[in-house]
């Protein structure tokens, strides 16, 4: 009797610790599976910092932005003069540009040039379109290098800077063409370096938000860059004086969606510079 209550209690233990290690199994698969996926998680939410969905588009930016119904590419040169030479400077300007400007042998024209008043002092501002896109250009630069009048005035120019640097531009499609306009005015640069990959949601702003800004026929001409600096954007606005473009710039604050798109453009801009120029004698832009 006795042997078979201990055998009894035996069995029953026996059986006690092996649901005990079958629970404690379970429990340690589960918590192994739920750290598992805990780590995964964790995973998957880091590997979401760096890893961004390719936004599937068939075609480049600037052909989306940019105007379609012209082939014309622009180029603006920013030259540093040395100061005592820039009255020098701009008077070999007026003789040699606007010659290449009339000269229907070159498919280019001068937009604008300029000297900056406020902003980087001492420099000079020159901004061309070339009707036919990278063709035309290559044809121009042909042309120059077997001009005998400009290659003097390039060898006698370099004499007088400090620095040079140039962008080749395209047009944004919600612009104004730049056409010569009769003066006196001055005129604001205002040149924007965007963020890489925002360039899309600057035009989609802009596009709406040039509208707040005709009343007074300040608008000018808006690029942005394809060769130099890149992410570039730049503005070309006219007023009558610096009083005129405060009035201006304050009355668009009057207007409903204005602040809208500088709240939602500001975020894409790395650094923005503003510069007031005045007009060159030989500038179409007066």
């Amino acid at each position: 009797m006795a042997n078979r209550v201990l055998h009894s209690l035996g069995s029953g233990l026996n059986q006690a610790r092996n649901r005990v290690r079958a629970q404690g199994l379970a429990v340690c698969t589960s918590r192994g599976l739920a750290a598992s996926n805990h780590r995964q998680g964790e995973d998957s939410w880091f590997k979401s910092l760096f890893v961004r969905k390719v936004d599937p588009r068939k075609d480049a930016h600037s052909n989306l932005i940019a105007k379609k119904e012209t082939s014309n590419l622009y180029k603006i040169q920013f030259h540093n003069v040395k100061p005592e030479c820039l009255d020098a400077y701009n008077k070999i300007c007026e003789d040699v540009l606007p010659s290449i400007h009339a000269d229907k042998h070159y498919p280019c024209e001068l937009v604008g040039t300029w000297n900056t008043w406020y902003g980087e002092q001492d420099q000079a501002v020159h901004l061309w379109r070339y009707d036919g896109g990278y063709p035309a250009l290559t044809e121009v630069m042909s042309k120059l290098r077997q001009n005998k009048e400009f290659m003097e005035y390039r060898n006698e120019r370099g004499k007088m800077l400090l620095s040079r640097k140039n962008q080749l531009l395209l047009e944004f499609s919600f612009w104004n063409e730049p056409v010569p306009r009769k003066g006196p005015n001055i005129y604001e640069l205002r040149s924007y370096q965007l963020r890489p990959g925002t360039m899309i949601e600057w035009g989609n702003y802009w596009a709406r938000a040039i509208g707040y800004r005709q009343e007074n026929s300040e608008a000018v001409g808006g690029f942005f860059s394809q060769i130099g600096e890149l992410y570039m954007v730049h503005h070309l606005w006219a007023y009558k004086d610096l009083q005129s473009r405060e009035d201006t710039r304050n009355a668009a604050w009057q207007q409903e969606g204005w602040d809208e798109c500088v709240y939602y453009t500001v975020p894409l801009i790395q650094h923005m510079e503003s510069r007031i120029m005045i007009p060159m004698k030989s500038s179409p832009l007066q």
